[in-house]
C-alpha cells in the first residue's frame, strides 16, 4: 500500500524540519508550510498555481518584484558567459563603485556570499583593528548565525551573553555583551564596566528581526558618541535595510556614520550575496593588504553581481522610494484604521519599503515577548490572510516587505481581507 505523503512530510525525512531555514517551517503559527514554484511582480504561486500577494519578498531582496525582466535579463546574459571563474570579474568593480557612490562615507568594500558572512567578517575585522575582544549587541537584533553573534541576554544587560544555540561555546559567548535596543543607559553601563575591552557595537539601525522597531530619536547618535568616547567601532548591520529603506541607507535617514556597514539582500537582486564596507584604515587590514584573513570561493558571484547592478539601477530612478513608501503608508494606515474601527489593539509602522505590525496598542520600541492572547491573535490573522491569498511572514518577529510592483489594487485587496478578519474577531 502506497501512502501519499505531502511534499513537506517527504522533505522532513531527508532535510531537518523539511526546510533549509527554520522560519519557513511554520513552527510559530503551525500548519503546513507552502511550496512556492514561481513568482512574478507582487505575486508568488504555489504548487497548485494558487496566487498570493507577497509581502515576504524573499525576506527583503525582491524590492523591484519577483522575476523582474530587467534583472532577469542581466543575470541570464552574465550566466551565459560563465558561472564563476575563481578570479576577478569586471562586475565586481562595477557593483562596488555603484554601492560606494550611494554610500560615499565608506571607502572600501568587500563582497561575500551572505549576510551572516558579512557580519562575521566585520566583527573579526573590528576586533583586529581595536585589539579588543568584546562585542556589544542588542536583544532582538539578529546578525546571522556565527557563534559570537548567536547570543542572547543573560540575567541582565551587564551579564555575559549566553549561547542561544547548542554548539555555541560559553567561552565564545562570554565575549559578547547584550544591551537593550533603544536604551542607551544599558549600553553605557556595559562600557563603564568594560572600558578598555569593547571592540565594537553591532546593531540593526532599524531593527527587522523583532518585528519592525524604529530607533528612538538620538539612539543611533548616542551609540556613535559612546563608541567615540570608549574607542569602540560602530557597526551597522544593513543587510536588511541597505537600499531597502532609502537609496543612501540608514545614513540618509539618520545622518549617523558607522565605521563598518554590512550589506546583503537588495544588492544581489535575489541571488546569494553579502558585503561589508568601511573606512580605508580599517578595510586595509584585510588580506591581502593586511593580516586579517577572510576568503570565499564564490565571493563576487557574477550572476549575483549582475542582478545586483540591475536592481540598483532600478531603485536609483527618481521617485522610486517615494512610491514605495507611499504604498507602505497606505497599507499600514489602512490596517490601523480597520483595527480601530473594531476597537482591537493593533499597531503598525513602516520606513521606506519595510513595514511591521503587532497586536499591541503601541508599536514596540524594543524586543517584546508577546502575550499568549497576542500570539494567538497573530496566528489566527496569519492563517486567515494566507488562506485568502495574502502571504505574510509566519512570525510576528519578522519585518514585512513591499515591492515597487505592488499596486493600489493589491493593497486594497489586502485591506479588504484584513477587514473581514477583524470583523470575525468582534462578531464571531
Amino acid at each position: 500500500m502506497t501512502v501519499d505523503l505531502s511534499f513537506h512530510e517527504r522533505a522532513k525525512r531527508i532535510i531537518p524540519g523539511g526546510v533549509n531555514s527554520p522560519v519557513r517551517a511554520f513552527k510559530y503559527v503551525g500548519g503546513e508550510p507552502p511550496v512556492f514554484c514561481a513568482g512574478s511582480g507582487a505575486y508568488v504561486y504555489d504548487a497548485d498555481d494558487k496566487q498570493y500577494i507577497d509581502y515576504v519578498g524573499a525576506y527583503g531582496p525582491m524590492i523591484v518584484g519577483h522575476n523582474n525582466k530587467y534583472v532577469l535579463d542581466a543575470a541570464q546574459q552574465t550566466i551565459s558567459k560563465g558561472f564563476h571563474f575563481g578570479a576577478s570579474h569586471v562586475l565586481e568593480l562595477e557593483l562596488a563603485q555603484k554601492i560606494l557612490k550611494h554610500l560615499p562615507y565608506l571607502d572600501k568594500i568587500r563582497m561575500v556570499s551572505s549576510g551572516t558572512e558579512a557580519c562575521m567578517s566585520a566583527v573579526r575585522l573590528a576586533r583586529a583593528y581595536t585589539g579588543r575582544s568584546k562585542i556589544i549587541k542588542f536583544n532582538g537584533c539578529y546578525h546571522g548565525h556565527s557563534d559570537s553573534l548567536l547570543v542572547q541576554a543573560g540575567s541582565g544587560a551587564l551579564s555575559c551573553g549566553e549561547p542561544s544555540s547548542p554548539g555555541v561555546l560559553q567561552e565564545q559567548a562570554q565575549h559578547t555583551r547584550v544591551a537593550n535596543y533603544n536604551d542607551l543607559s544599558s549600553v553605557k553601563a556595559i562600557l563603564v564596566n568594560n572600558p578598555d575591552s569593547v571592540a565594537a557595537i553591532i546593531v540593526e539601525p532599524i531593527a527587522g528581526n523583532m518585528g519592525l522597531v524604529l530607533p528612538r530619536s538620538g539612539f543611533l547618535q548616542g551609540l556613535r558618541d559612546l563608541c567615540d568616547e570608549y574607542g569602540a567601532l560602530l557597526l551597522f548591520d544593513e543587510v536588511m535595510t541597505g537600499f531597502r529603506v532609502a537609496l543612501g541607507g540608514c545614513y540618509e535617514l539618520y545622518k549617523v556614520k558607522p565605521d563598518l556597514v554590512m550589506l546583503g539582500k537588495v544588492i544581489g537582486g535575489g541571488f546569494p550575496i553579502g558585503a561589508f564596507a568601511g573606512r580605508d584604515d580599517i578595510m586595509s587590514m584585510l588580506a591581502p593588504d593586511g593580516p586579517v584573513y577572510q576568503a570565499g570561493t564564490l565571493s563576487g558571484s557574477p550572476a549575483a553581481l549582475a542582478a545586483g547592478l540591475a536592481t540598483l539601477e532600478l531603485v536609483s530612478a527618481p521617485g522610486f522610494y517615494d512610491k514605495l513608501g507611499s504604498s507602505c503608508a497606505d497599507l499600514t494606515t489602512g490596517l490601523i484604521s480597520i483595527a480601530n474601527q473594531y476597537n482591537i489593539d493593533f499597531s503598525a509602522n513602516y520606513v521606506g519599503g519595510m513595514f511591521g505590525f503587532s497586536f499591541t496598542k503601541n508599536s514596540p520600541a524594543e524586543f517584546t515577548c508577546f502575550s499568549e492572547a497576542q500570539r494567538q491573535r497573530f496566528i489566527k490573522f496569519f492563517h486567515y490572510m494566507f488562506k485568502a491569498g495574502i502571504n505574510l511572514a509566519p512570525s510576528p518577529y519578522e519585518a514585512a516587505f513591499m515591492s515597487i510592483s505592488h499596486s493600489k489594487k493589491d493593497i486594497e485587496n489586502t485591506l479588504k481581507v484584513a477587514a473581514e478578519f477583524f470583523a470575525t474577531q468582534v462578531l464571531g
